[in-house]
């Protein structure tokens, strides 16, 4: 019981990061702005949060600046798209070259430091409960705030006039404009509540899952969160499960190598990112599957005066 309990403990803790991440890109998504940049705005969370902890011995203040992190870059992606009206792929793609760069050079002096452990906040009585006690009342603040930010996602795309409104200007924002509504305002909002869900999902990295500060410690993680928003169809539960399955695919490649199974290293390194090419591949076949719920904007420049 103790081996199974390690698994799903460790499955959870690699899936946590992407279910924040995957979470923030999809409510930019669905007011209709695709940022591929969610790799740089997670690495930059990253650092940044293992600043806060080298600096300044603080816990809250890392996970401050780690969301901070994430933000900023994702307000230079909202003035360069959404402003200055530029291609929102290529922004993208270098909103990422510019976040791993950047993150390489702030980090140089962390490496090698020894970095601070978020500690699980355990539940008294509960957290005894056999298999389920550790892994639902023994976890960290991240992963229970991952569970609360899923359902309130949840509820304000679906239940809130707000959440109609943001999904009406990512499927038409030439209609939400004639409304009345501030098409550019909707998306910085969107924009940089994904920012912060992806420096957050950064910070998650140094500060809970590896203590400690390696140049490009994201590893995919970014890329893994887009492709669970398309997983996903753009519906948050989906991303929750498709987020739990990346993570047990993270984990069982690292336990695949411990037991030295008769595979090459390299090979179950790729896995995750091999499982991410073929669940695209299978939704992309499917036209019905790949155009369920797509943001009819997405992707597409908004200029009011045209």
């Amino acid at each position: 019981m103790s081996g199974i309990e390690a698994l799903l403990l460790t499955v959870v803790t690699a899936a946590t990061p992407l279910l924040i991440a995957a979470l923030g890109e999809l409510v930019a998504e669905r007011s209709g702005v695709l940022n591929l940049g969610v790799e740089g705005m997670m690495i930059m969370g990253a650092v940044m949060a293992f600043a806060g902890v080298y600096y300044f011995d603080s816990m809250a203040l890392a996970l401050l600046l780690g969301t901070l992190g994430g933000m900023a870059l994702a307000l230079l992606f909202g003035f360069l798209t959404l402003t200055l009206a530029t291609n929102q792929v290529a922004s993208g793609l270098s909103l990422t070259l510019l976040g791993l760069g950047l993150s390489g050079m702030i980090g140089e002096a962390f490496i090698g430091q020894p970095g601070r452990y978020l500690q699980p906040l355990e539940i008294p009585v509960l957290n005894d409960i056999p298999l389920l006690g550790p892994l639902l009342f023994e976890q960290n603040l991240l992963v229970y705030f991952s569970f609360a930010l899923l359902a309130g996602v949840s509820w304000f795309l679906f239940k809130t006039r707000a959440g109609l409104v943001l999904r009406a200007v990512g499927n038409s924002h030439d209609s939400a404009h004639a409304l009345g509504y501030s098409v550019i305002r909707i998306r910085y909002l969107a924009v940089l509540f994904g920012g912060a869900c992806a420096g957050l999902a950064g910070a998650y990295l140094p500060l809970a899952y590896t203590p400690q500060w390696t140049e490009g410690m994201t590893a995919g993680r970014g890329w893994i969160a887009l492709a669970l928003v398309v997983f996903a169809s753009w519906l948050p539960w989906r991303a929750a499960v498709g987020a739990y399955l990346f993570g047990a695919v993270l984990i069982l490649q690292f336990h695949a190598q411990a037991a030295e199974v008769d595979i090459p290293s390299q090979l179950l390194s790729a896995l995750p990112y091999l499982a991410t090419i073929a669940v695209l591949v299978i939704i992309s076949r499917n036209r019905l599957t790949a155009s369920s719920n797509t943001p009819r904007a997405l992707g597409r420049v908004f200029v009011p005066d045209r």
